[in-house]
């Protein structure tokens, strides 16, 4: 099978439009511009897809190599036969390969080898062969000035047949499987190892079936391995691993050498065979669970970066902090630093009442509409806080309100958001130059009043890793994890699109095309020249070729610009075919959006979609996408979202009873359930068993739940799932 058949199997597409996308990428093109401005060519296929197929041709062309370097290996080693070479060209997982190459890789020196280089392969023919000779007369022949003995003799030719053994690939491919079926792991204690949160302790004294172990037990007990606590066993029955080899090297129980070859088996098993299988047991495991686990970031990522923006706010940023006090950032709402402060209101200082009369002034003089705290250290004393800065802030406005005015809702409301690289971002090169004359503790506030006027074009600036929003992130393989998270974060950026002549360079390095050089390039040109009036004005920043212009051109937004089609997700490429449709609907790129949907709906109700694409000579996908960018220009994806829950005063954990029903917001989802944020200090659990069957949680969900199970002395609160009508 090609590479574009072996991936159309596994995703259940064409071939023909798996060829399509590979052919694109080999010519330079990104996943977004594919799956948004190539959709003719390859059937429709969405970001997903073409990213599983980029990632899947990357995999395959590897194999290639490796199989090349593989067989140029063992014919250099004049060991070649056809059947070996059909077999390494068959091979279709990296473990199949290596397996084949296993008896021809050069290894460290081990037993088999110091006995070849002894002369006792002879011997060990004999033993496989289970010939009919005595085995001491046999071994006798082969006593010299480096065998001094029988026994030494025949040991040696042992180890030779137990490498053989242990390196034969259908032995080690039908063990491996039998292992991962019916194999078993065993956990223990390491004895006085120190767990001092007893953090392991469900795993002290633990045993499972392999194939039933779940991704987050396997890198709990890795985890704790690592640390010292736990050791960890692969058993595999004698049944299985034995009769694999027997199927390879049958014993002949009327020979004399049968025993020398069950000698050999049992050696061969327990020194060579099993510990490899237990390593490719853990391994593949292993490789399962990071990849489940990775999945689950990006996927939490991808909903933590896809919130909706909440625009018009001026916002106070509080990140709080006790010793240090609660350092405070007030933005406007585009963004800009409009003032800063620190304010001590926790221990040691307990300033309450100057905390509370500074952030009333700050309020006041900015017209703050919104204040985020950061969900860290004093967090929710610092919530406390808040929320009698706004109770005061009521009581001075009622005295200048009329009686019928006094029941409308707070002005000001809080906002707890996730602070996670927070800290990251303020001690980074692009906070520096984003805030150089600012204290790093005070740029850490800027980025909590920022996160909730638009989530991505902060988050962004931090390294997805530090975000937080996944499990067991730091065990996982770090490259793989950050090509998921880059990935996410480019689809995300280029889904929702950039307003060049506002966005940073962070925001703009994942624009498709672009990078961090080009990014860099089109803020100093901006800086240098003033906003960009038209798409077409991109050509001139330095270094912004035809291709990074191709790429990038349709996810970049001109507002107000020379041509309103700049600021939609139609690409320049595809002007000509838009202004095409305007023109026959009697509009041009000017008309208002009331004026284009009544005469498009008229166009296309008299018209069906698939004769005009035919005559605008266009594809029905691309007719589609200009039709809904005609009428609804530039619009945010976002939007769709359920917008945060602002809160104007402070639920006490005492103020909880079993059946309370609450309104919360998801901040993690992950393999046992959701954690949810009701307003407390820590996140409730809604468990798995509470989710009801088909519903997909995401991060940023607003949702019902109940109070079901409240542990007030470990600070759990246990949710139930609450059916809306």
């Amino acid at each position: 099978m090609t590479h574009a058949e072996q991936i159309a199997s596994q995703l259940k597409v064409k071939p023909s439009q798996v060829t399509a996308v590979i052919n694109l990428l080999d010519e330079g093109n990104t996943v977004p511009f594919i799956a948004r401005y190539r959709k003719e060519m390859t059937g429709s296929l969405d970001d997903e897809q073409i990213r599983i197929i980029a990632d899947e041709l990357i995999r395959l062309r590897g194999l290639d190599e490796r199989r090349v370097s593989i067989l140029a290996s063992i014919e250099e080693q004049g060991k070649l036969t056809d059947e070996l070479r059909d077999s390494i060209n068959a091979a279709v997982t990296m473990t199949a390969l290596e397996d084949l190459y296993a008896p021809y890789k050069k290894k460290r020196r081990t037993r088999a080898m110091v006995a070849r280089e002894k002369g006792l392969e002879p011997l060990a023919d004999l033993i496989l062969k289970q010939a009919s000779d005595s085995p001491e007369e046999a071994a006798k022949q082969f006593i010299n000035d480096q065998v001094s003995s029988i026994e030494e003799a025949l040991q040696g030719a042992r180890d030779i047949v137990a490498e053989m053994i242990s390196d034969n690939a259908n032995v080690r491919a039908a063990t491996r499987e039998k292992a991962l079926k019916f194999g078993k792991v065993r956990v223990e204690k390491i004895k006085d190892a120190v767990d001092e949160k007893a953090v392991y302790e469900s795993y002290y004294e633990f045993e499972g079936n392999v194939n039933r172990f779940m991704p987050h037990q396997i890198l709990a007990i890795t985890r704790g391995e690592k640390e010292g606590v736990l050791r960890v066993h692969v058993d595999v029955p004698e049944r299985d691993w034995l009769n694999a080899i027997q199927a390879e090297f049958e014993e002949d129980i009327i020979s004399p050498f049968a025993e020398q070859l069950e000698l050999a088996i049992q050696d061969s098993a327990e020194r060579l065979l099993l510990p490899a299988i237990e390593r490719d047991v853990r391994r593949e495991k292993g490789e399962v669970a990071d990849n489940h686990a990775i999945q689950v970031f990006a996927t939490n990522l991808r909903a933590l970066l896809g919130q909706a923006p909440l625009a018009n706010q001026v916002v106070l940023g509080l990140d709080p902090g006790f010793r240090t006090g609660c350092k405070v950032a007030v933005v406007d709402a585009t963004g800009k630093l409009l003032d800063t402060g620190t304010i001590y209101p926790h221990e040691p200082k307990n300033d309450w009442k100057g905390s509370i009369n500074t952030l009333q002034d700050m309020i006041n003089r900015h017209h703050v509409t919104l204040i985020t705290i950061g969900n860290g250290t004093a967090s929710r004393e610092t919530e406390k806080l808040a929320a009698e800065v706004i109770s005061g802030l009521d009581t001075a406005k009622e005295h200048r309100l009329l009686d019928h005015q006094r029941n409308t809702q707070h002005a000001t409301k809080y906002l707890i958001v996730n602070e996670a690289g927070a800290s990251v971002y303020s001690a980074s090169s692009l906070a520096r130059a984003e805030f150089p004359d600012l204290d790093v503790t005070i740029r850490g506030a800027v980025s909590i009043a920022r996160r909730a006027q638009d989530p991505l074009a902060e988050l962004v600036k931090i390294d997805p890793k530090s975000i937080g929003v996944g499990m067991y992130q730091h065990d996982v393989d770090q490259t793989a994890l950050t090509h998921a998270l880059d990935g996410v974060v480019e689809s995300v950026v280029n889904s929702v699109g950039v307003d060049v002549n506002t966005a940073s360079s962070a925001l703009l390095t994942h624009v498709a095309g672009i990078g961090p050089k080009l990014a860099t390039n089109i803020v100093t040109h901006r800086d240098a020249n003033g906003p960009f009036k038209s798409r077409t004005a991109l050509k001139k920043v330095a270094g912004l070729g035809p291709k990074a212009f191709e790429q990038a051109a349709g996810f970049m937004r001109i507002r107000n610009g020379a041509n309103p089609l700049d600021e939609s997700a139609i690409h320049p490429e595809s002007y000509a075919i838009a202004e095409s449709i305007l023109a026959r609907a009697a509009l041009t790129v000017d008309s208002s959006i009331p004026d284009r949907i009544a005469a498009l709906e008229s166009l296309t109700s008299k018209t069906p979609l698939e004769t005009l694409a035919a005559e605008l000579e266009c594809g029905v996908p691309t007719l589609k996408d200009i039709l809904e960018q005609l009428v609804r220009p530039g619009r945010d994806p976002r939007s769709d979202t359920p917008a945060p829950i602002l809160r104007s005063d402070v639920l006490k954990a005492e103020d909880l009873l079993t059946g309370m029903q609450l309104k919360g917001t998801v901040r993690n989802v992950v393999d046992f359930g959701a954690f949810v944020d009701i307003g407390l200090k820590g996140d409730g659990l809604l468990h798995k068993s509470q989710i009801p069957f088909g519903t997909v949680l995401k991060v940023g969900d607003i949702i019902d739940v109940e109070i079901v199970k409240i542990e007030t002395e470990r600070g759990r609160i246990g949710l139930g799932w609450v059916k809306t009508s």
